[in-house]
């Protein structure tokens, strides 16, 4: 069966690079190495460190060791431009949500943030990488723009530290999430309605093929 496809947004060379969400800083950094770099070592060791890090109490620190988990999983940046055509290279977008949702939950459980609110910013992300896994499949692809304007995994941990640091964790979980939600909810939705109705029922046909 033909499967049309709806050209909403640029085919990305690659689902999986689609899936780590890179910011403006991790994409930067990949752009150093130019694909040289296999993705899934330094992704790895980013988040080994990092998860060291959480354990030790790090995420409640009120100076700048608290963007240490953030700099360390820093090491995965300059995998970003890699085609991510490896065997194993689809370990790592679970890697950095694992690590991503590990850090901001560890600064809201240290900082003693609301439950809802800490849940709400993770539900925001959540929801922008489910959705973001479930267009690719229906090749309602997400704009190029949007990985930069949710600030990426990277940024998004380097915000919360900022906020950790000059002592104004709930704002920054408050605003963050509403920014989020209001962003990744309102592109969703008017991606989703502006997709050819028939367009994305034939991807659905295709892939069950």
């Amino acid at each position: 069966m033909i499967m049309t496809r709806v050209h909403m947004a640029p085919v990305p060379r690659s689902s999986v690079v689609t899936y780590r969400d890179d910011g403006v800083l991790a994409r930067g950094m990949g752009l150093l190495v130019a694909g040289q770099l296999p993705p899934l070592p330094p992704a790895v060791a980013g988040a080994f460190v990092t998860g060291v890090m959480l354990f030790l109490g790090v995420a409640g620190a009120d100076g700048p060791s608290v963007f240490a988990p953030a700099v360390a999983l820093l090491l995965a940046g300059p995998g970003s431009s890699h085609p991510h055509d490896g065997r194993l290279d689809w370990l790592v977008p679970p890697i950095l949500r694992i690590t991503e949702y590990g850090f901001i939950a560890c600064v809201g459980f240290a900082w003693d943030m609301p439950k809802a609110l800490l849940f709400a910013l993770l539900g925001a992300i959540l929801f922008h990488h489910y959705d973001v896994v479930y267009r690719c499949r229906q090749h309602v692809y997400p704009p190029a723009w949007l990985a930069s304007a949710g600030l990426g995994w990277e940024g998004r941990m380097l915000v919360v530290a900022m906020g950790t640091l000059l002592g104004v964790v709930v704002p920054v979980f408050a605003l963050l999430a509403l920014y989020l939600t209001g962003l990744f909810c309102w592109e969703s939705v008017t991606c989703w309605l502006a997709a050819p109705r028939s367009g994305v029922e034939a991807a659905d046909l295709g892939g069950q093929d």
